[in-house]
């Protein structure tokens, strides 16, 4: 009986460097080595910060006040969340061109599967190479770590920053993880930092030499995880959907509607439960998709890519656009349908810029209270507001076309 050797994984991890300021500088060159806060004026916090920045002590998401007095000659930009997206979208093109299968961590943030790509490439100079077109194409800096899964290659995309390259061999895990602070292992914040450190452990060699069950005595489900990380256990698959994966939602009427006041105000109700599914879920969608069925059953869909967002206004906004382009006036239409997809998990740092943040736990209050009462329960005054204001758009927009 012949056996078959288990196949042996590469698994890569591609991080961009201090992504939002690295699409700064390249949108202005005088801000390299220099450093640089991305957000809003001092009511704000800080989205992302250079590393010239962060040897001050600053760091995302620090309130912008605290940062200028770590560093007053700090320069401060609004940023330019349009750019952010294309840079992503630049970068994930390139990948999709070069490897079999990949999963879009965050709009910044990709694991690479090479397994069985040994056969063919050297898979270490196929992933140094492929970082360099990155860095050639995009002129964005990208660290990248590559090892048997994803929890080791990330650990060491970390410790390749700012710009580099770190491979762990096969059979290292160990030797490359266990001198390393507990801090290290993605996950763990400050609480479970101090909870470790109560315990007298302090590196991840602490947690692998501590017995599984002690563990997760003392920290349930999560201890026994921290124990598989620590002995370098990661068999976490990529997710190869993320892009397929979707959030939709239509509604048929029972009679076939030509009012337009009605139409919209059906658009923003699915736009917003929709949008309601993808905040529940942590996710910012980058593409759009209008439905509309006619009273002859003719269907007709449009779809544009947009920045990564969970934010209604900004949907709503699309969505009715979309509509405009798509409706033949004067049809009568039997559904309307808004889907979401091109879902990324949320990025924190999107919701940072200050116009952003108040919106964004404005929509989250609103959810809380869906949650607790109901999807009836409260009605968004900023959404029927950006209603309104959308109708009387539309309504001087064809005044304008019938003079």
């Amino acid at each position: 009986m012949v056996f078959l050797a288990e196949q042996l994984r590469h698994i890569a991890h591609f991080d961009l460097d201090s992504f939002f300021v690295s699409v700064e500088i390249l949108n202005d060159p005088s801000l390299k080595g220099k450093p640089v806060l991305v957000g809003g004026s001092d009511r704000g916090v800080v989205a992302a910060c250079s590393y010239e920045a962060r040897k001050f002590g600053i760091h995302s998401a620090m309130p912008m006040k605290q940062a200028k007095k770590l560093c007053p000659d700090a320069i401060v930009v609004s940023g330019m969340r349009g750019e952010y997206s294309r840079y992503s979208r630049w970068v994930t093109d390139i990948i999709a061109s070069k490897v079999p299968s990949f999963e879009k961590a965050s709009i910044d943030e990709f694991y690479i599967d090479l397994t069985g790509m040994d056969k063919f490439f050297g898979v270490s100079n196929y992933t140094k190479e492929l970082r360099l077109q990155i860095i050639r194409e995009t002129g964005l800096p990208i660290s990248c770590g590559l090892s048997s899964g994803k929890l080791i290659s990330k650990i060491a995309t970390n410790e390749a920053k700012p710009n580099g390259f770190l491979e762990i061999p096969h059979g290292k895990e160990k030797e490359f993880l266990w001198p390393l602070p507990i801090e290290k292992i993605p996950g763990v914040g400050k609480n479970t930092e101090q909870q470790l450190k109560n315990f007298g452990i302090y590196k991840i060699e602490d947690i692998a030499k501590t017995p599984i069950d002690v563990m997760e005595k003392y920290f349930g489900k999560w201890g026994e995880s921290l124990w598989r990380k620590s002995n370098g256990i990661d068999n976490a698959e990529i997710e190869t959907g993320w892009e397929q994966k979707s959030m939709s939602h239509e509604n048929t009427f029972e009679e076939d509607k030509i009012d337009l006041e009605f139409l919209y105000s059906e658009l923003v109700r699915l736009t917003e439960k929709t949008a309601y599914s993808l905040r529940e879920d942590d996710m910012l969608t980058g593409c759009i998709t209008v439905k509309i069925r006619y009273s002859n059953f003719e269907t007709t869909s449009r779809q544009e890519t947009v920045d990564y967002t969970s934010l209604d206004d900004k949907l709503i906004a699309k969505v009715k656009n979309l509509f405009n382009k798509s409706w033949q006036k004067g049809r009568p239409v039997r559904l309307l349908g808004v889907r979401f997809s091109q879902l990324i998990p949320f990025t924190m740092q999107m919701s940072l810029f200050e116009n952003n943040a108040e919106k964004l736990n404005l929509y989250k209050a609103v959810d809380d209270i869906k949650d607790r009462f109901g999807t009836k329960a409260v009605v968004k005054a900023v959404t029927s507001h950006l209603s309104e204001s959308a109708n009387r758009n539309t309504t001087r927009h064809n005044r304008k076309k019938s003079s």
